[in-house]
């Protein structure tokens, strides 16, 4: 028989980075595990949501709204491609550069990530009420925005590259 765990120290309970870092672990397996059974990544949503909400746009503008590196991009771009999610054409104006649009097909599947993310939404939010579940929300975007994460993303650099 294994011993009992011991109990977090108190004073380590109450570390709102510690707190906050313990609650993404969480979050980030949820998202990863239930994306997975559509076989998609967190990248693979960030591209195709960044493409329905602001429409079609250049490889570098696409690694700017969604904060995966460039170097990261080609990869995520070549595997929604190969699913038909997106499609890669000319910029007619620059035809050095690709211009990216959101297919039928990608638009479908991300209907169905949307389910995915929102289930785990409710599963890693289940303990708090719905008004606290807004309330920190809200919170989580204050201190995103104050610490200029989240606007272009790749402010997490370490932890944000695609995988």
């Amino acid at each position: 028989m294994s011993p009992t765990p011991e109990p977090t120290p108190a004073r380590l309970r109450t570390i709102p980075s510690r707190l906050i870092a313990g609650a993404a672990v969480i979050a980030d397996r949820l998202v990863s595990e239930r994306l997975a059974t559509e076989g998609a990544r967190k990248w693979h949503f960030a591209v195709l949501v960044a493409l329905a909400e602001a429409g079609a746009a250049s490889q570098a503008e696409l690694s700017r709204r969604t904060g995966i590196y460039r170097s990261d991009m080609v990869a995520v771009l070549n595997e929604l491609s190969a699913a038909s999610y997106i499609r890669r054409e000319p910029d007619p104006v620059d035809r050095r550069r690709n211009v990216i649009t959101l297919t039928p097909v990608g638009r479908r599947h991300l209907e169905r990530l949307d389910t995915l993310i929102a289930d785990a939404q409710r599963e890693l939010l289940a303990p708090l009420t719905p008004a606290q579940q807004g309330q920190l929300t809200d919170l989580l975007i204050a201190l995103t925005d104050h610490h200029g994460v989240g606007h272009t993303g790749q402010s997490h650099a370490a932890g944000g590259r695609a995988r």
